[in-house]
């Protein structure tokens, strides 16, 4: 389905003009004990002196497919950094009044890519924070352009049995709703990951605690910031 001529104004506008999560009153952290400690993780007491030497002056951005973690992985680097986390999907559902599945469907991918675009641009204009973007979002060339120019970018790479994995837990993925899932990963993953190889760091989120990819992006952060 596209959207009429009306539509598409009125959606781009929403996505440039919805307000800066940076600046909302409310908390939606949670604090670096609850979000990085985890007592079957041995790589998460780490993470708190590590980042004590880390301070970032642009935002950071996760790249990757789904399923590699950059929501959780960001929400523990946020916290470990003391800084804000933002989803950037969460952001557009957010703005646009639908989510991301539902954009897909009733807008098309190429409208959503053009969304998206808008509200990575809207947020990397803010303070440093920890970005968690979508899957798609790297492999847009003027979204990669973006990121390359305002943040620091680090790819989460992961295996295809990892990633598979992880996203069978889940329903919201558009781009596997149809056909074989695997199939369409790997593809993905051919198409992508010479994309994301362009990003500033690349952290491996494999078989490992989640806590071992914090450590490892605090570690690689250490050495670029």
């Amino acid at each position: 389905m596209q959207f009429s001529r009306h539509a598409r104004r009125e959606y781009n506008t929403v996505m440039l003009q919805e307000e800066d999560p940076l600046m909302r009153e409310e908390d939606d952290g949670v604090s670096i004990e609850a979000s990085v400690s985890d007592q079957n993780d041995p790589h998460a007491t780490d993470a708190p002196t590590l980042a004590a030497g880390v301070r970032p002056e642009r935002p950071i951005v996760l790249v990757g497919l789904m399923g590699a973690g950059k929501t959780t992985v960001g929400r523990r680097l946020a916290a470990a950094l003391r800084l804000p986390f933002v989803d950037a999907d969460e952001e557009i559902e957010r703005a646009a009044g639908l989510r991301v599945p539902e954009i897909f469907a009733q807008h098309g991918e190429a409208e959503f890519r053009r969304g998206e675009r808008r509200v990575i641009a809207r947020l990397l204009q803010g303070s440093p924070h920890v970005l968690a973007t979508g899957g798609g979002a790297f492999v847009d060339p003027e979204t990669r352009a973006l990121v390359k120019a305002h943040a620091i970018s680090i790819w989460l790479r992961a295996e295809l049995d990892v990633l598979m994995r992880r996203v069978e837990r889940r329903d919201d993925r558009p781009l596997l709703q149809n056909g074989d899932a695997r199939a369409t990963m790997a593809r993905l993953m051919e198409i992508r990951y010479p994309l994301y190889a362009e990003a500033d760091l690349v952290v491996d989120s494999n078989h490992a605690p989640h806590g071992a990819a914090v450590v490892a992006a605090l570690r690689a952060l250490a050495g670029r910031v």
